[in-house]
């Protein structure tokens, strides 16, 4: 008889884009075949965008491992939550040269087997000053706009109706 393979599903979002110098809780859930085992491990590696080696960005095993050393020491905690099979981390203060892949990878003996969780960052920089100048530029002149033709009708309707006052007075001394 064959038996069914036992294999971890790690499920991520493809891409994500963050602003440069905030955090960013990457999310990385999982489901598995096996209730959840005293040996499940989590590790999240990262890849930048020119392909150079794999670096470990986070480990969990019973508890979360921070980074001695790294790109990312210091700047990674855990946020994720066993019992509801979120191993989600956050990263701090992030950069440009956080541009890359993350990877998260699920171990749940014995589901060992599956998927690896992949995430393409992309750090961007904070809106500068003359797009927000061209933004608030644009604002600015939609609501001149919309003043300029409220004020058109107003006018417009009011010399109608003195029109229509001239109108009676002169039809009322005809009478």
């Amino acid at each position: 008889a064959l038996w069914p393979a036992a294999a971890v599903e790690v499920h991520t979002s493809r891409e994500v884009d963050a602003v440069n110098g905030t955090n960013l809780r990457l999310k990385c859930t999982f489901s598995s075949s096996s209730p959840i085992s005293q040996h499940l491990s989590v590790t999240w590696n990262f890849q930048p965008e020119d392909l150079s080696a794999h670096e470990p960005v986070f480990y969990y095993l019973k508890e979360p491992y921070k980074l001695s050393a790294g790109r990312f020491k210091e700047r990674v905690t855990w946020d994720g939550n066993i019992e509801r099979n979120d191993v989600s981390i956050v990263i701090w203060n992030l950069q440009p040269t956080d541009n890359g892949t993350f990877t998260c990878q699920v171990k749940n003996p014995p589901d060992v087997d599956g998927p690896i969780g992949e995430v393409r960052l992309r750090v961007v920089q904070k809106v500068h000053f003359s797009e927000i100048h061209f933004l608030v530029v644009a604002i600015g002149s939609a609501c001149v706009l919309m003043i300029v033709v409220v004020t058109v009708v107003i006018i417009c309707r009011h010399h109608r109706k003195k029109a229509r006052e001239k109108r009676a007075e002169g039809a009322d001394t005809e009478l």
